[in-house]
């Protein structure tokens, strides 16, 4: 951002009180739009600082690479001095956003009911674990729990024959990004109506919607008429093709794609296979005999 191109969210001043991944990701890309965002941390800092590798103590890389254009300010919350700071932060504040239990915030003296009476113009994003009006509300949860929870670890399992986790923190990314649509959503309808609001993220609903967009398959009709899962996606023939000098990830899609395909590959007479007429958009798209 510069001067002359402050970003969208210039004059909007946000306190992040996250920590780890998923809060601090999304408190940067609010940043990246031109907010002002003040981190707010423990004396010992966000966890995230201590990540190796590192050239610096308590500046690891993924702290790095998901606090840039933020403030800095250290504060005890179990302090008994904190409240009135915090406070005087939120009264001038247009977001506040934590993943904090919200059970923890209440016993700071932080939770959103009594926060809106500080300034009820205010943005209150929390999020979880898990929804709060559901059996798992009070428990904490991290990325490889929800990957869990919300079906990833299933269709590891189904496509590759292990139960594994994806290489990269899928929940806590999704869900960031998540917080930063419900923000935007929330001071859109602030400047509408003048009143802030409290926004919840709740990290297994979300991934769980994520992951069922495709994979609710037969399930999305009722009566069900199929199994869950989309067939395309949990091909075995799904995967990158070994070649002489590493790999090739490709997609033949519909009919041309199959003909362009053999064409490029030097067979274009497997365009008259049988097995590829009407091919329909979408469906699993790797024939037996490319195994």
């Amino acid at each position: 951002m510069t001067e002359d191109k402050p970003g969208p969210l210039a004059g909007i001043k946000i306190l992040d009180l996250t920590t780890v991944v998923l809060g601090p990701l999304a408190t940067q890309i609010l940043g990246d739009l031109g907010a002002e965002v003040i981190k707010i941390e423990a004396p010992a800092g966000d966890i995230m600082r201590y990540a190796e590798p590192a050239r610096h103590r308590e500046m690891g890389h993924v702290f790095l690479n998901l606090n840039r254009n933020k403030r800095s300010l250290v504060i005890d919350l179990k302090h008994k001095e904190a409240a009135p700071v915090l406070l005087a932060l939120v009264r001038q504040s247009d977001v506040l956003m934590h993943n904090m239990r919200p059970q923890a915030m209440a016993r700071l003296g932080f939770g959103w009911e009594r926060l809106r009476e500080v300034n009820p113009r205010l943005v209150y994003c929390s999020a979880h674990g898990y929804g709060q009006d559901g059996p798992f509300a009070d428990r904490p949860a991290f990325d490889d729990i929800i990957q869990g929870g919300c079906g990833l670890v299933a269709l590891e399992a189904a496509t590759g024959g292990e139960a594994r986790f994806v290489p990269t923190l899928i929940g806590d990314k999704t869900v960031g990004l998540t917080m930063v649509y419900a923000v935007m959503a929330a001071l859109l309808q602030r400047e509408r109506t003048g009143e802030g609001q409290a926004v919840e993220v709740p990290m297994l609903e979300t991934m769980t919607a994520f992951v069922m967009a495709e994979h609710m398959g037969g399930l999305t009709f009722d009566p069900p008429c199929g199994e869950p899962g989309y067939s395309r996606m949990l091909a075995p023939d799904r995967r990158p093709h070994k070649t002489a000098d590493g790999y090739i990830c490709i997609l033949p899609y519909t009919d041309r794609h199959w003909r362009d395909f053999f064409r490029i590959a030097g067979r274009p007479e497997l365009a008259d296979d049988p097995r590829l007429a009407d091919a329909k958009p979408g469906a699993a798209t790797s024939p037996s005999f490319m195994r």
